[in-house]
């Protein structure tokens, strides 16, 4: 990237050539007591390259979750904004509403409780909703959910209700739905929570099948140990500060206890080996 700095500091061309750009992103909440203030972000800044696979690690409050729905949109910053393909997403009125439809389009989500985002009474209706509420043609729908249901394992079972679904096929039917919709950018919260092996097995495949595709994304996780092999790149937070930000190996080189986060290698050698896939 050029190192010629536009005027709040980053270059021009970072907003240009990367698919997220979060731009000194502060967010407050009062405290419980209702005494003072509580930092929940504080002046984050990192850019999401495309095709990419960004891990973001740090123990739980450090703002993982939060971020990730301030990056999808759904919660507006106290400060700062959000560059999607080079548009606010918050700053400007106009440019803003342009720039979330677009990103509904692109982005999909999948949440830590698969449940709470299944909403169809059959597998096959729960893949659909998402595609049809961007308002595709039926056929299209259709086909792009059993499309999406082959890929995920999961066309044996579409006419199953999800209830009848392990946990593991569960993250795999909220995956189907953002796949189903041709989402190009995958933000998975905490993937691996309340699974057991072979479920966190399903979604690691899942997770290099879809790396593997060209796409986009963004993992939330504690749990290094399961999936660190397959990220391109890792940051740390802690307490609603970026503490780390580069390859994997580097950031667990310069590692700071008081973080929250354990280096996996003490278990598992190297990096490579930090995975449950088998292969």
């Amino acid at each position: 990237m050029s190192k010629e700095q536009s005027k709040d500091g980053y270059s021009s061309l970072a907003l240009a050539t990367s698919l997220f750009s979060i731009r000194n992103i502060t967010k407050t909440f009062p405290e419980p007591s209702g005494q003072g203030i509580f930092t929940a972000l504080d002046n984050i800044s990192f850019d999401i390259i495309e095709g990419q696979c960004l891990m973001i690690a740090g123990s739980n409050g450090s703002g993982k979750t939060l971020l990730m729905r301030i990056i999808a949109g759904l919660m507006e910053p106290e400060g700062g904004d959000v560059f999607f393909h080079g548009l606010s997403l918050y700053s400007k009125q106009k440019e803003s509403r342009q720039t979330n439809r677009r990103l509904r389009g692109e982005l999909g989500l999948v949440l830590q409780d698969a449940d709470a985002q299944i909403v169809g009474e059959t597998v096959m209706e729960d893949a659909v909703f998402g595609p049809e509420n961007l308002g595709r043609a039926v056929s299209e729908v259709k086909k792009a959910a059993e499309k999406a249901l082959s890929e995920m394992g999961l066309i044996g079972k579409k006419d199953n209700a999800p209830r009848q679904l392990s946990g593991g096929e569960k993250r795999r039917l909220a995956i189907a739905g953002v796949v189903a919709m041709g989402c190009t950018t995958v933000i998975m919260d905490e993937p691996f929570a309340n699974l057991d092996w072979p479920g966190v097995v399903q979604t690691l495949c899942i997770i290099r099948q879809l790396k593997n595709s060209g796409r986009t994304l963004i993992i939330l996780t504690h749990e290094l140990e399961k999936a660190l092999a397959l990220a391109d790149r890792l940051i740390i937070l802690h307490k609603g500060k970026v503490r780390a930000d580069s390859s994997a190996e580097e950031v667990l080189d310069a590692l700071d206890p008081e973080w929250g986060v354990r280096d996996p290698r003490k278990h598992y050698g190297s990096i490579k080996d930090c995975s449950w896939l088998e292969d």
